[in-house]
């Protein structure tokens, strides 16, 4: 395989837009590792080529996607988007009992002091 048809894993995770810069797509490799082809590969400068499978996690999401193609550069999402097929499996349902964030935006005064009392209680 020539050079032209390989790149870096880290380069080709920031041109997908999988990581916001290439620096993040390099700690991820490198700290929790992305498996290629089942194999788990630790450096950020291991090469990736077409019809190769990725596997590796975006906080609690494990994403899987085979390299459609390479790419030149960081482009637009429907760009990135054209890189890689999607093979992930759909995240789990929604427990309907599970807490959510109310909506509202900031707090008023009273529900700041509040907020602060309730907390320098659990510091304490």
């Amino acid at each position: 395989m020539t050079n032209a048809e390989t790149l870096r894993i880290d380069k080709w995770l920031w041109h997908a837009r999988f990581f916001r810069t290439r620096t993040l797509a390099a700690k991820a490799v490198a700290g929790q590792g992305v498996r290629v082809n089942g194999a788990r590969v630790s450096k950020p400068a291991a090469s990736v080529s077409p019809g190769d499978v990725l596997t590796f996690a975006i906080g609690t999401r494990v994403c899987v996607a085979r390299v459609l193609a390479l790419g030149t550069r960081r482009g637009p999402a429907p760009e990135a988007r054209a890189l890689y097929e999607d093979l992930s499996p759909p995240p789990p349902p929604r427990d309907p009992a599970a807490p959510r964030a109310t909506p509202g935006g900031r707090p008023e005064k009273r529900a700041r002091r509040v907020f602060d009392a309730a907390r320098r209680d659990a510091l304490d």
